[in-house]
């Protein structure tokens, strides 16, 4: 007998690591099917039976809020593909391109690369704007110096600390400062990763792109997946916050930037008093 998931939201065991998405916003319907009878004489029989509805959302209207190296798909899609980069941006090497392309050709709301923690930033805004996608696979290799890949899976596992420092990582700078609690929370929530990262295969991706499209669960290797429809809470605009280029650098707390605003705002004061007495004299 296949093991049934555990029905914890937002789960993470062995059960339900084969059924990512599982919670997902299905409605059942009555509807009246008229058939044939089996006598054949031209009359119809009523039956009522329940089938699935499944519940799909528009996005925000500033659906995907932040720019990047992706590109956009079917707004309705489950899945959203992020493929580690390793090189500049200029050198995107065809390989990566392919995998790209098989990720937005197949059927994906999103297909693109990414390569640094600030990459992760803009998926996550990109994302929670659209509660209908799912799945995120994670293809392509690893990014050298960031752990790119890494850092995102451990993300949707493990969340944040309080320093918003990305959880049991090897990444050398997983901190989301530009971020609020409240998009990494909904990303968590909203999404189940695919993990398919060191294999360059683009006939991969579309199988599980495939997969993720389906209205009953289809196995794809250590998953089982299928279309669990929109989650069921609104879309956010999901906007970074701030711009922290330089993550290494321990950003200052909330009541020493509050202390900076207000030093700020007496300086112009100041300087307003200095010219009124400069034209009065």
């Amino acid at each position: 007998m296949r093991d049934e998931p555990c029905g914890v939201v937002n789960c993470h065991c062995s059960k339900c690591r084969r059924y990512p998405g599982q919670l997902g916003a299905h409605t059942s319907v009555a509807v009246d099917r008229l058939e044939f009878n089996d006598d054949g004489g031209g009359r119809f029989t009523k039956r009522n039976r329940r089938v699935k509805k499944m519940l799909k959302v528009n996005p925000h209207p500033d659906y995907p809020p932040e720019e990047g190296r992706y590109l956009r798909g079917n707004d309705r899609s489950p899945v959203a593909v992020a493929i580690i980069l390793n090189h500049d941006a200029d050198k995107i090497p065809p390989d990566i391109e392919n995998l790209v392309r098989a990720g937005i050709e197949s059927g994906a709301a999103l297909s693109g690369t990414i390569q640094t923690v600030t990459g992760i930033e803009k998926m996550v805004c990109n994302i929670v704007a659209n509660p209908n996608i799912r799945y995120l696979i994670v293809g392509g290799p690893e990014s050298g110096g960031h752990a790119t890949g890494e850092a995102i899976k451990a993300l949707i596992q493990n969340g944040v600390d309080e320093k918003m420092c990305i959880k049991e990582t090897s990444a050398p700078y997983p901190f989301l400062y530009n971020l609020p609690m409240s998009l990494i929370d909904r990303f968590r929530k909203q999404l189940s990763v695919i993990d398919l990262q060191f294999e360059g295969n683009p006939d991969l991706i579309r199988t599980a792109v495939w997969s993720c499209y389906q209205e009953n669960p289809v196995e794809f290797r250590d998953y089982y997946l299928y279309d669990p429809g929109a989650l069921s809470e609104q879309p956010l605009s999901g906007k970074i916050t701030m711009r922290v280029t330089k993550p290494w650098i321990a950003q200052p707390e909330e009541k020493e930037l509050d202390a900076v605003k207000k030093a700020k705002v007496l300086i112009e004061k100041l300087k307003a008093r200095s010219k009124e007495r400069i034209q009065t004299i």
